[in-house]
């Protein structure tokens, strides 16, 4: 297509199960850079976040989301009432796939149902927003909702798979219906696109694209500090069992048994904190050991740059950003080979992988992370910054996408 057919910018629509929260910050990215573009895009979330949002940037995107939920049971009944009469061959279709994706699902058939609803919901408020295109984030309930919409007679949609979750039950989710009716599919790896070839009929290949996740320019342009000498570690993520902070627990108390002294910060916070604290408790690391709770982007790159490195010792992932953010900071990383991890970190050149689940092997890489000399750490960060300029700079992606949405109308 020649620079002058080229499509004008679409008016679309995002879909987030919640919207913002503190970990979605790669989805606000990838908006505001698609705006850059000249694209016009809405917001929506499904529910309402419950979390504290003291970020000025996730109070602006609050400010811009609408949330489903809030037209409540009065207002989804409506919404399929009028469906009903407007649209009633369309509403018996949608019913159908509803049913046929929920008597499935680990969730049931009456959760479908309200997923029905909301997507009614969700058709009346892009036909008014004049929305020609909805892209949802995550293969679960959201773009099962904006599935639903679209047999409702809502445009067409798409979806951001990031796994692992979705790979880890894509029955349950539907994942094969929801790619046989998209417009196109996105992947924000080359293992997560060989997961959904997995999962999707070979003649729908062609419609699954690696589209990754992007760091802007706040970190990029943010002045490089060398790593310091202090031997701290830093690790970033929801306090959760896939992210394994009770082995890195594990690994730093057997480095203070071998006399190597490590501070460690667990940035983040979730429902494994009680039991990361005890075993903090048990292991006598107390003074070693310090976990902030969630924090904003601002401390978050000051944690960053206060170690040195950043370690993430994964048992399940997509292609974790934070792993990008340590990079384009200046900082090695320390994490594991699993899903996209490897396409992104070079082991001995940019950092550290190691078997996930191993608290050996991820104490011989902290060990030597805590005693190298920081000039070497240096080296491998700025190795590491190139691949992350290369391939997650948010602008690339950001047209990748674009081109993927012009495609729709072309």
């Amino acid at each position: 297509m020649s620079p002058s057919a080229r499509p004008e910018p679409l008016p679309i629509a995002y879909v987030v199960n919640q919207y913002p929260k503190v970990s979605h910050t790669f989805i606000r990215r990838e908006i505001l850079a698609l705006e850059s573009l000249g694209h016009q895009v809405a917001r929506y979330s499904i529910r309402r976040t419950g979390e504290k949002l003291d970020d000025g940037a996730d109070q602006a995107e609050l400010e811009r989301t609408q949330v489903v939920l809030d037209a409540g049971w009065k207002g989804m009944g409506m919404a399929l009432v009028g469906l009903a009469v407007a649209r009633p061959l369309r509403l018996w279709r949608a019913a159908k796939l509803a049913a046929k994706v929920g008597s499935r699902s680990d969730r049931g058939l009456l959760r479908h149902l309200v997923y029905l609803a909301e997507g009614g919901v969700l058709a009346r408020r892009l036909e008014r927003a004049g929305c020609r295109h909805l892209h949802a984030h995550f293969g679960t309930n959201s773009a099962t909702v904006a599935m639903l919409c679209h047999e409702l007679g809502g445009p067409s949609y798409s979806f951001t798979v990031h796994g692992p979750e979705e790979f880890d039950k894509p029955e349950f989710l539907g994942l094969r219906e929801k790619i046989e009716r998209a417009a196109f599919v996105v992947a924000i790896s080359s293992f997560g696109k060989s997961q959904l070839y997995r999962q999707a009929d070979a003649r729908n290949w062609s419609k699954i694209h690696v589209v990754r996740c992007g760091v802007d320019a706040d970190f990029f342009d943010a002045p490089k500090t060398q790593v310091p000498s202090a031997p701290r570690l830093v690790c970033v993520g929801r306090l959760c069992e896939q992210k394994g902070q009770l082995l890195l627990v594990e690994a730093a108390a057997a480095l203070q048994k071998e006399g190597i002294r490590c501070e460690l910060v667990l940035v983040g916070d979730g429902e494994m904190r009680p039991m990361i604290e005890e075993a903090i408790a048990k292991h006598g690391l107390g003074d070693r050991v310090r976990i902030t709770g969630w924090a904003k982007g601002d401390r978050v790159r000051q944690e960053i740059a206060a170690a040195r490195a950043l370690v993430l010792p994964s048992f399940a992932e997509g292609l974790p950003v934070v792993l990008m953010e340590a990079f384009a900071l200046g900082r090695p990383v320390i994490t594991t080979y699993v899903a996209g991890i490897p396409e992104l970190v070079v082991p001995g050149r940019s950092g550290w992988l190691v078997p996930a689940g191993s608290v050996d092997a991820l104490a011989t890489a902290m060990r030597e992370a805590l005693t190298m000399d920081p000039a070497a750490l240096d080296q491998m960060a700025a190795l590491g910054e190139v691949q992350v300029r290369k391939l997650h700079d948010v602008r690339t992606s950001a047209k990748e996408l674009s081109t993927l949405l012009e495609g729709i109308v072309s």
